[in-house]
């Protein structure tokens, strides 16, 4: 069954809310905004916001969760388009580091700060490091890397990541988010090179 044109109108016009409703938040957080203040900005009713989700706290978490998830199908695209494993890893973490550059510090704080949201990024940070897991035992089964111990490296990796998203690595070295990912690329595949 074909969906009428107002309901096409209507798919449209949520999808391109929640992308605005991302675009908000990555650019100024969300602990601060009221549904009212989001409805405002967006130029819809609150009643339109809750056709996306329930509650503000629901808001925050779909959002949250759709910018990983575009952020992951970037990440991967850029993963596809390399050949070795090195190359792969080099590009996961960079293309990780451009996604998040994308997020602004108060977006970080405050996702940081708020459970639900917070959950997902760490969901997303352990998914994370069973893919550089991944590509590292490629990477020591196409003998690129030596044989290492993957689910550290990983873990390490992601250890580093979390650092990166709460602020630690840019706070003690001054690196941005998109540096640190760079540095940590090349610390790793040169650590784990043959």
């Amino acid at each position: 069954m074909s969906e009428t044109p107002a309901t096409d109108f209507a798919t449209a016009r949520r999808s391109q809310l929640f992308d605005e409703l991302l675009a908000l938040f990555l650019a100024e957080g969300f602990a601060h905004l009221t549904l009212d203040a989001v409805a405002a900005r967006l130029h819809c009713s609150k009643s339109t916001l809750y056709t996306l989700a329930g509650s503000k706290g629901d808001l925050v978490r779909a959002a949250t969760i759709g910018f990983f998830r575009g952020a992951a199908e970037d990440v991967e695209a850029a993963v596809a388009a390399q050949v070795s494993p090195r190359a792969q890893i080099t590009a996961y973490l960079s293309a990780v580091g451009r996604a998040l550059s994308a997020a602004s510090p108060q977006f970080l704080a405050d996702l940081a700060a708020f459970a639900p949201a917070r959950e997902a990024y760490e969901q997303n940070t352990a998914i994370a490091a069973a893919r550089v897991k991944e590509l590292i035992d490629a990477g020591v089964e196409a003998g690129e890397f030596r044989r290492v111990h993957a689910v550290f490296a990983a873990d390490l990796a992601a250890s580093t990541m979390v650092r990166i998203q709460q602020g630690d690595v840019r706070a003690a070295t001054g690196l941005d988010d998109a540096g640190a990912y760079r540095e940590l690329a090349a610390i790793l595949t040169a650590g784990i090179s043959v």
